[in-house]
């Protein structure tokens, strides 16, 4: 039998429960889903030049769209598998969110 401090054994949940809402990537392609009104992951972290695909799984439309002001990623409503592609050429917080249903909300922190 294996005996693991207490500590230790939260720790590993803490950073597996985490990781299930953040996903860090270095790969130049990336994906969000859009599931059950949500973007999963709701946080991505990537390098500067990654290509990030929203694909919509849900079965009635979504979109993405920039938060900031003015905006500047603006998908059409994406019905049942249809998805958005967008290239993040600079460092910087990029947060968007589903103009259809403004409550689902996803950030994307671009290195």
């Amino acid at each position: 039998m294996v005996r693991m401090p207490l500590v230790a054994l939260a720790g590993a949940l803490i950073l597996f429960s985490a990781d299930v809402f953040a996903v860090d990537t270095s790969a130049k392609d990336a994906k969000v889903n859009i599931d059950n009104f949500t973007f999963g992951p709701a946080v991505l972290t990537i390098d500067a030049g990654t290509r990030v695909t929203w694909t919509n799984r849900d079965d009635i439309p979504h979109s993405v769209v920039d938060a900031a002001e003015p905006r500047t990623v603006k998908s059409s409503p994406l019905d049942t598998g249809e998805h958005f592609e967008h290239t993040f050429a600079t460092p910087g917080l990029f947060r968007y969110f589903c103009s259809i249903h403004p409550h689902m909300q996803g950030t994307i922190v671009v290195r």
